[in-house]
């Protein structure tokens, strides 16, 4: 496996997704990988615009140290490092064992439909 790519969900139904999960892992093959978030007001609130230009920032840059990300998006390491560790949670970022920190996935796609209740 080369790319690693990312789907992003908003499911608030998050048991279905774990079996549609389970479902794909069945294949044998990478199917990629899923995020999902339980509701818009939780997806927006856990990647705000500064997390997301963390993560453009790093994708497809290999490994980089907070420092380096810091200055690539014009912004002070203490606030980045912060940022990181929530991506880091939510695995958009992920550490090395030298410290630094690197977006592991080649595409990330939003999967939002929204529709009237």
């Amino acid at each position: 496996m080369n790319d690693r790519f990312l789907t992003i969900t908003l499911q608030p139904d998050w048991q279905a997704g774990l079996r549609a999960a389970a479902v794909a892992a069945q294949k044998g093959t990478y199917q990629g990988e899923v995020l999902n978030f339980e509701s818009p007001g939780h997806f927006f609130g856990m990647l705000t615009e500064k997390r997301w230009e963390l993560v453009r920032a790093a994708q497809g840059k290999g490994e980089l140290s907070v420092r380096e990300l810091a200055r690539q998006v014009g912004r002070d390491v203490k606030r980045v490092h912060e940022d990181v560790v929530a991506l880091a949670e939510l695995g958009l970022l992920e550490s090395t064992e030298a410290g630094g920190v690197v977006c592991p996935f080649a595409s990330l796609h939003i999967d939002m439909h929204l529709k009237a209740a």
